[in-house]
């Protein structure tokens, strides 16, 4: 719920006041319901604080306890307040109107090093203990809270955001060649492997799942969760894991309901957001209150080019959710005039680096704004959810069962699912044949270094950056279909895959002053779905079974058995930008001519793209790599020419 900054001099030099203003005035690009400052000899601590939960108003940040010699400075929302409460024998008393950084500062006191294993929720936060001489912060175990630093052998300084630490004179302003390159190479969405890095040659990020502790100059940094599958839940029957389900997830979601101000949420068509609004509408039902949900829809004259199996427009679908849910109050938003073009100097700005999912930019952050105007305190959503609540991926669960031989029941569930989604069995069966067995459909593989990369050839030398991805299994070729329980372990183990996510919403909250929230990005959500049986998540032709099938009532049949048709969101993203499309050509034409920018990017793979594309192409091609490449070259070349 707030923007933290702090300095620690390890040799003892006290604190410039013009380096504690220039922190403090750099976070007045937020907007703020208060802003202190804890500082003596040595340490300083910042707080910009925004009031989203009932405990924070009025709230004293940093926080210094006088019985304990702890100060705190503290940027997060603790879910799991009542069990922390009677863990640590709070008073009834003081329950109600205890802060999260009183909360974190007891569990420091009681658990040391090892209380960020305690909290849940969502928070990053330095505190200094006095009688230690220690200076120790922890970041949560997605990273949804960001915390970046500097440090060198006298002086160590953080930040929720990167321009604090700019404003410092002892920081220089270098790009990360390293990240840069990573940024280049990595076709996915994530900026690079290297969890600690950002585009700042001198600056660092926390990693998620992390912890940072500063004693005499000394810094170390210990991982303290990993999210690995725990003993197998065994229970008697489908009812009793839907009713399990149901506990932990409304647990989740009432939690991330606790504003003083209006709840809002993101609401697409499919079964992971209309889960979280679903639940999220009835627990505001007994507190009086209406959820508010934002959808984003394609402007009105965009022609659905998608196939019949994807839907750009998903109103039907959320409407349907909209009315059978009830307590809701829908706004849809088309955001006319924006495209990924429009928002690109706006997004640099507000995420401090350049950034990979253009596509969405424009809604994503336009429901933000809209949220804003509208009173949203907290804004909800499902994102992780295809990892936690809804997973269950029919084929891969049936090319297991096809491995093991166990015959009648992969017929079963071949037959069934080629019924439900209305694909012949022998289409079925080439996919989970390949998935199976894919020794027996290996294609020849084509290596980093062969392929087609925009990328300087001089740089992935210079910095060997497909060798590092290599040596991480990052982004290479594949000779077969990847496997989702592979691919689901290499999620939850990596926190390489969840900084994008965290720096995107604590910097769109800090900007328009409200939280974001996934509830299906719980811990004790996580921790549940990784335990149920696979058979769960896979019944009778039925992918993402078991969320299906808990919320039956919750859902219309309509969203909630639908395996026919997915939403595709940004699906109109070049049709927006046709009528500038001149604007973006000759802009890339500018940034092929650049000296800087040539040597990060190839500009012949460049210019081979561009010219493919001289006139206007059809709106499918937002998609198209050829397109991404050219998008994610003009954002780096904004960067350089505008942010460095």
């Amino acid at each position: 719920m707030s923007a933290i900054a702090g300095i620690y001099n390890c040799n003892n030099e006290p604190i410039h006041i013009e380096h504690i203003n220039g922190m403090m005035e750099s976070l007045q690009h937020y907007p703020a319901d208060d802003i202190q400052v804890w500082r003596k000899e040595n340490i300083f601590l910042g707080c910009h604080a925004q009031w989203i939960t009932p405990e924070s108003i009025g709230e004293q940040q940093p926080y210094y306890d006088y019985e304990r010699k702890i100060v705190i400075t503290a940027d997060s929302i603790i879910d799991n307040r009542d069990e922390l409460f009677d863990r640590l024998q709070i008073e009834p008393s003081r329950r109600k109107t205890m802060s999260d950084s009183q909360l974190i500062l007891l569990a420091y006191h009681k658990w040391g090093e090892e209380s960020p294993k305690h909290l849940i929720g969502d928070f990053a936060f330095m505190l200094w203990d006095e009688n230690k001489q220690r200076l120790f912060g922890a970041r949560d175990f997605s990273g949804t809270r960001t915390l970046y630093y500097y440090h060198n052998q006298q002086k160590f300084s953080f930040s929720t955001v990167i321009k604090p630490l700019l404003s410092l004179p002892f920081i220089e302003k270098r790009i990360n060649e390293q990240w840069m390159a990573e940024y280049l190479a990595i076709n996915g969405m994530f900026e690079t492997i290297e969890p600690f890095s950002t585009v700042y040659k001198n600056i660092e990020q926390l990693p998620p799942a992390h912890t940072i502790s500063i004693n005499n100059g000394r810094i170390s940094l210990s991982k303290y969760v990993s999210v690995t599958a725990g003993e197998t839940l065994k229970l008697k029957s489908n009812s009793e894991y839907e009713e399990a389900f149901r506990d932990v997830f409304r647990t989740a979601v009432t939690a991330r309901t606790r504003t003083n101000r209006k709840v809002g949420a993101h609401l697409s068509g499919g079964l992971d957001s209309g889960s979280v609004v679903s639940f999220a509408a009835k627990s505001l039902h007994t507190q009086s209150k209406r959820l508010h949900t934002f959808s984003y829809v394609p402007v009105d004259d965009f022609q659905d080019w998608t196939p019949k199996y994807r839907m750009a427009d998903e109103r039907p679908y959320i409407q349907s959710t909209v009315q059978h849910v009830g307590n809701i109050t829908d706004t849809y938003l088309d955001f006319g005039g924006k495209s990924p073009l429009s928002e690109v100097d706006d997004w640099l700005d507000t995420y401090e680096m350049p950034y990979k999912f253009f596509e969405n930019s424009f809604w994503l952050k336009g429901v933000y704004e809209k949220a804003h105007e509208e009173g949203v305190g907290l804004l909800l959503n499902g994102a992780r959810g295809n990892w936690t609540i809804s997973w269950g991926p029919a084929l891969d669960y049936q090319a297991m069962l096809l491995k093991r031989l166990n015959v009648i029941r992969f017929y079963r569930e071949l037959h069934r699912y080629s019924k439900n989604v209305g694909v012949k069995k022998s289409r079925v069966m080439s996919v989970v044949g390949r998935k199976a067995f894919p020794f027996l459909h290996k294609t020849k593989s084509i290596e980093p270094d062969e392929q087609e990369t925009f990328i300087n050839p001089d740089l992935a030398k210079r910095t060997a950056v497909f060798e590092k991805l290599k040596e991480h299994g990052v982004d290479l070729p594949l000779s077969t279909i990847p496997n989702a329980y592979e691919e689901r372990k290499k999620h939850f183990k990596s926190v390489t895959f969840w900084s994008t996510n965290g720096a995107v919403a604590t910097k769109l909250s800090l900007r328009f002053n409200l939280w974001n929230r996934d509830p299906t990005n719980d811990l004790r959500v996580i921790r549940f779905t990784l335990s149920v049986p696979e058979e769960q998540f896979v019944q009778n032709g039925l992918d993402r079974s078991l969320v299906r099938r808990a919320t039956e009532n919750y859902l219309p049949d309509k969203v909630r058995l639908n395996q026919k048709v997915r939403g595709i969101q940004g699906s109109d993203g070049v049709h927006r930008m046709t009528p500038n499309w001149h604007m973006f050509i000759d802009e890339i034409d500018r940034l092929m001519a650049d000296q800087v920018m040539s040597g990060f990017i190839n500009v012949d793979v460049i210019n081979n793209a561009r010219i493919k594309v001289q006139e206007a192409p059809p709106p499918e091609y937002v998609f198209d790599p050829e397109f991404k490449m050219l998008m994610r070259s003009l954002i780096v070349y904004r960067f350089i020419k505008n942010f460095t």
